[in-house]
């Protein structure tokens, strides 16, 4: 097949960039899109904060006959390669039809577009930053997937061996079953670990008392301390918090946030959950108009799903290892129950991350999928 690979270079393009997998997985039922103005925003130099330290350009590539037949970002993230100390161009928002001529002809123009630039390795699929939807699916295609993630079908990763690109590391993704009961030893080290370090759990009562606050801020600051040493990790500046206060704080259900404190009032663990948007995200078709907004209200505060998300659980580093993560969870269970709750998508989790992974033991828990981020040499 005869490819012709266009850089996006107008606003037309970016969209038609934006709306490929829409059309792509349209009839996929485990595909989950997301919003368009989320994904303009998140392409966007002017509205995407995270362009204080990215480069980014964007990729079409078309068939003989103009039609479009694949898409791939290739983004530098100068902070997370300064952290890491690496010269890397990530692939991400990668989408092809099954021919190796396709996925190799946007993994080769990365590459290149890296090399212009002074990269000497390649990897993806990642975003701007860890908020961005990272990784492959290699396990679970028979899976719904979540608003954080992105479907792929089963042929990407075997494009991905096939043009010599290796395993970086790899999330799993856990079903994290609500008990009928809180676990006893689960309970236990709760209540040892709230006497030996004097700690407590503390209820947001509105969006008001978040904004008068200024907590949600504090959050996202543990965030970026607790996430510090996990793969490929680039420390939130103040603009980039300020745009996901905005962003994720009208819609919250405040039940589902559970924040822990030591006597002093610091903020030592947070726990942020909602109900998952798969279904009504499905049925808004990328679009808040004219229906879509109905959807997403009716799944997070009407007619709940029977599956909740787990956005978020970032526990200080001082504190990690501890046991603070059952305070959370104490909490967080029996409003889980309250409210139908069957069970909770763990999002990914790093495989090699020993700390998230223990604090599932007392649960009865299914890994259900896998995603990996693929590295090479340029």
């Amino acid at each position: 097949m005869s490819v012709v690979i266009k850089k996006v270079s107008t606003s037309h393009e970016l969209k038609r960039f934006i709306r490929f997998n829409y059309e792509f997985y349209k009839n996929n039922p485990y595909s989950v899109p997301d919003l368009y103005d989320d994904m303009l925003g998140t392409f966007s130099p002017k509205r995407n904060a995270a362009f204080e330290f990215c480069e980014a350009d964007y990729f079409l590539a078309y068939d003989e006959g103009g039609k479009i037949i694949g898409r791939v970002a290739a983004i530098i993230n100068r902070r997370a390669n300064e952290t890491w100390g690496k010269k890397a161009v990530r692939f991400g928002w990668i989408d092809f039809i099954d021919d190796i001529t396709v996925s190799s002809a946007l993994i080769e123009t990365v590459k290149a577009w890296g090399r212009e630039r002074g990269m000497t390795t390649i990897e993806g699929p990642l975003g701007f930053t860890d908020m961005d939807a990272e990784g492959m699916l290699v396990e679970g295609f028979d899976q719904l997937s979540t608003m954080a993630t992105i479907y792929n079908y089963p042929y990407y990763p075997e494009h991905m061996v096939r043009l010599g690109l290796v395993k970086s590391t790899d999330w799993v993704e856990m079903k994290i079953y609500i008990p009928e009961e809180i676990p006893e030893k689960h309970r236990r080290i709760s209540e040892l670990i709230s006497k030996r370090y004097n700690l407590h759990v503390r209820k947001l009562k509105s969006k008001r008392e978040i904004r008068k606050t200024g907590i949600a801020h504090n959050i996202f600051r543990l965030i970026n301390d607790a996430y510090a040493p996990l793969f490929g990790f680039s420390r939130m500046t103040e603009r980039q918090i300020d745009q996901y206060v905005k962003m994720y704080v009208p819609v919250l259900d405040l039940r589902m946030v559970s924040l822990v404190e030591d006597a002093a009032g610091e903020l030592v663990a947070v726990g942020v959950s909602m109900a998952s948007l798969s279904h009504a995200l499905q049925k808004a078709k990328g679009r808040l108009l004219p229906f879509g907004w109905y959807y997403l209200l009716k799944a997070l505060f009407i007619k709940r799903p029977k599956v909740l998300d787990l956005l978020l659980v970032a526990v200080r580093p001082d504190y990690q290892g501890k046991g603070v993560n059952a305070l959370l969870f104490t909490d967080l269970i029996p409003i889980y129950q309250k409210l139908g709750f069957e069970y909770a998508e763990s999002n990914p989790e790093l495989e090699v991350n020993e700390k998230v992974q223990n604090q599932w033991q007392y649960f009865k828990t299914e890994q259900h999928k896998r995603r990996r981020c693929y590295h090479g040499d340029l």
